[in-house]
């Protein structure tokens, strides 16, 4: 079975908590399994910055109008509202972040959840961010190496010891431990030296390219099983996880690439296809039901949002077209 989950949007529900909390158990009752929340500390200012292009030489995703919810925080609150979905980040920016408090953070999360915690990472791309909590951009890969081996003797031992060019434990640990040991980590991101990383160190893979083609896809899990192979690693022990995605104009199509699904048939088609790929969760969006602003979590000037009923009727109508066997 492929487990079935959303995004929490956040950027439209904002400060309304009813609206949140509706959301979600009204998601839990139709039966998807797992939330995800995603992570930025800091937006940008674009007016002082107007040729900034930090995303793969291409403008930046979101500025400082968009709000972000602090996901560590948020989950607490979210494991006392919810019974049995999965809290996730979708993505956090991991090497942004101090590695032991990450590590505390999430095992009381988890705690609070009775073991419902997976996060998903990735190194990041907003050097603004960066610089403002005060890490080295450019060593956010090397980082992230050593914050992923980190995290996992945190939430596995009793007491660490820890050398490296970015990190140092002396003989310490975090106290309690989580239910999970260890709390899964996926990585995000389609980067050769990623795809390592995932094969390395990763607990599964959520790649979200720009545009879809089965035959790329195939060619980035060889790399990941083939890292795994060399480290000893069961490639079958790594999961992955399919999206619907939206389609992204300011990157070119591949050859044989497809446009993201716009129908509800198309959707469900894509489902399938991760599916027979190995993916063991679907991240579900609704674009074919025409939400706009709502869909891509962005709220238009002057456009009033309409709140969260046509978002979860979308859901629901995507849930019984894909059946309970899926």
């Amino acid at each position: 079975m492929v487990k079935i989950g959303t995004n929490l949007p956040e950027h439209l529900i904002l400060e309304d908590m009813g609206a949140l909390t509706e959301f979600l158990r009204a998601i839990e009752d139709m039966g998807y399994g797992y939330i995800t929340v995603g992570d930025h500390v800091l937006g940008a200012d674009l007016d002082v910055r107007p040729d900034w292009k930090p995303y793969f030489g291409h403008g930046p995703l979101y500025d400082r109008h968009m709000a972000w919810h602090e996901p560590m925080v948020l989950f607490g609150y979210l494991a006392s509202v919810t019974r049995s979905l999965e809290l996730c980040t979708g993505i956090m920016v991991g090497p942004q972040r101090q590695t032991a408090l990450l590590a505390k953070q999430a095992a009381q999360v988890d705690l609070l959840s009775g073991g419902r915690t997976r996060f998903v990472m990735a190194a990041g791309w907003n050097d603004v961010e960066f610089e403002g909590l005060g890490v080295d951009f450019k060593k956010r890969g090397k980082i992230m190496d050593e914050q992923l081996q980190i995290l996992k003797q945190l939430w596995t031992q009793d007491v660490v010891t820890f050398s490296g060019d970015h990190h140092t434990l002396n003989a310490v640990g975090i106290n309690p431990l989580p239910i999970q040991r260890p709390i899964p980590v996926w990585l995000g991101g389609q980067s050769d030296r990623v795809l390592k990383r995932v094969g390395r160190l990763a607990d599964g893979w959520f790649p979200y390219p720009p545009w879809f083609s089965e035959d790329i896809l195939r060619e980035q899990l060889a790399v990941i099983h083939d890292a795994a192979k060399e480290v000893g690693r069961d490639p079958s022990e790594i999961g992955l996880e399919g999206a619907i995605y939206f389609e992204d104009p300011r990157f070119e199509m591949p050859k044989g690439g497809r446009k993201p699904p716009k129908t509800l048939d198309e959707c469900v088609e894509y489902a399938h296809l991760w599916k027979r790929l190995g993916a063991t969760r679907y991240w579900v969006t609704a674009p074919w039901a025409e939400l706009g602003p709502e869909e891509t979590g962005v709220r238009e000037p002057g456009k009033e949002w309409s709140g969260i009923e046509p978002r979860l009727r979308a859901l629901e109508e995507f849930k019984a077209a894909l059946g309970a066997d899926f």
